[in-house]
């Protein structure tokens, strides 16, 4: 069924306050998983929304905290997300990191003991939307399979770059897995089949069956490129973080362990450099312009598609499952 935004956000909002989230926590939390649908990422809308409110309700998440931040060095920060909602925490770091950006020229924050943090192109989008650049990493349970391998022993690590440019800025945010496991339960929740090579079964054979994925590995998306990458991912947030490594975390899935993943931010000030907006907004429109491969699909630079399925949507409505629209509803209503 085809719901507003308006309309699914208020739902959130609901299901969340219900739960004694508070209202400026609730309202950051429901933004990102509205966000994510509208952008055509059910995976990481509102589908988690039932399982944020069972951690609420096991005490696995908190409600109102927004982290606690320790300043190490000039520019660092280590923050103790204080089992605190994954983009309450986030964004609080973000806050944090701008107010200092413009002196230090460059800012990095690293967060342990906070809630899964969802679509990472919310946060770069916000920092570009101050001037700044973005990166942002994360990692999780162990739900990828190393390269040559059939055993989950990675997380899908994503990164996200966000870059102002004067207009539209350009973001960036890729998995390092073939898909996320969140697009393999809205399959799930759908009962849609997965391509053959998106992820293996619990015995290490390809599978179009989402639950024998949900119960295997995922592949790691171009080999060993994203294998590598990934692994990378891993190895940094875990280094700076000090959250624990793939195979033995918990928490972003699930509503029995706390989250033990780790989360990394960096915010550069441009000015710190000799590049201009105007020249990269000039060189991205030379792209666009660049000879497509089929004259039907204009060549498109990462970002466009996501406002332009954004723009379609709050135009038409988002496309939400009716037995989840039900879920959330009956959340809302206490």
């Amino acid at each position: 069924m085809l719901v507003s935004a308006g309309h699914l956000r208020e739902l959130a909002e609901k299901a969340l306050l219900a739960q004694r989230v508070t209202l400026s926590n609730a309202r950051i939390q429901a933004d990102l998983l509205i966000e994510a649908e509208l952008r055509g990422l059910p995976s990481h809308g509102v589908q988690r929304l039932p399982r944020l409110v069972a951690r609420l309700r096991a005490g696995l998440a908190h409600p109102a905290t927004c982290g606690e931040a320790l300043k190490t060095r000039s520019g660092v920060f280590t923050i103790d997300g204080q089992r605190g909602l994954g983009p309450v925490v986030m964004m609080h770091a973000l806050e944090q990191l701008a107010a200092v950006a413009p002196q230090q020229g460059i800012t990095l924050a690293s967060i342990r003991n906070a809630n899964h943090i969802g679509m990472l192109a919310y946060y770069v989008e916000a920092a570009a939307a101050r001037g700044l650049i973005g990166i942002v990493m994360t990692t999780s349970e162990a739900l990828v399979h190393p390269y040559g391998g059939t055993e989950a022993m990675l997380g899908t690590n994503p990164i996200a770059i966000g870059i102002p440019t004067g207009t539209e800025p350009f973001i960036l945010d890729i998995a390092t897995s073939r898909v996320s496991m969140g697009k393999i339960h809205h399959h799930a929740l759908t009962g849609t089949p997965i391509p053959d090579d998106w992820a293996v079964d619990a015995q290490g054979d390809r599978t179009t069956d989402p639950e024998a994925a949900k119960a295997g590995a995922i592949a790691p998306f171009g080999g060993a490129k994203g294998y590598g990458l990934g692994l990378g991912v891993e190895l940094l947030v875990a280094a700076l973080a000090g959250s624990a490594f793939a195979p033995e975390v918990g928490g972003t899935l699930d509503a029995t362990d706390v989250a033990n993943k780790g989360d990394i931010i960096i915010l550069i000030d441009p000015a710190a450099g000799e590049g201009t907006a105007a020249g990269l907004a000039a060189y991205l429109d030379r792209l666009r312009a660049a000879r497509p491969a089929d004259s039907s699909r204009p060549v498109a630079v990462p970002g466009d598609g996501m406002r332009a399925r954004r723009a379609s949507a709050l135009s038409v409505g988002i496309d939400l499952p009716d037995p989840l629209h039900d879920e959330i509803r009956a959340l809302a209503e206490g």
